[in-house]
């Protein structure tokens, strides 16, 4: 049997569990992923304060990249993209527009170049065998 209880808060991440063997990995390997990630995001943080970027700049850019990760995740397609950032397609396609992002360019970067753009494969080398 597995019990977890969790609270998550930005100055603290605390965790207790009574765990079996087998989730027992699982649930410290979270705890230290959201550690690392609290560590990240204070060090970017300070970084952005020290260089006078404005808490509106720093929220904008945080939204462009999210979302543009989100959306390479799902090859361009918005309305899977819109259902895991939790949020109405159109709510999407509105913020798009206002961070004056361009979804043809989106589409097309995440897409495959034409053939002759394409990198070749390498051809396997034949092995020639010796008759003896």
């Amino acid at each position: 049997m597995s019990l977890v209880a969790r609270h998550l808060d930005w100055d603290s991440i605390t965790e207790t569990a009574i765990l079996n063997e087998q989730t027992g990995a699982k649930i410290r390997s979270v705890a230290k992923k959201e550690d690392f990630v609290k560590r990240e995001l204070d060090s970017l943080v300070s970084q952005m304060h020290a260089g006078g970027i404005t808490y509106d700049e720093a929220i904008r850019e945080f939204k462009k990249r999210f979302i543009l990760e989100v959306l390479a995740a799902h090859r361009g397609n918005q309305c899977k993209a819109a259902k895991e950032l939790g949020m109405h397609r159109n709510t999407l396609s509105r913020t798009i527009a206002e961070l004056h992002m361009d979804p043809a360019q989106i589409r097309n970067g995440l897409k495959r170049p034409p053939r002759p753009v394409r990198p070749l494969l390498e051809q396997p080398k034949q092995v020639m065998r010796q008759q003896g």
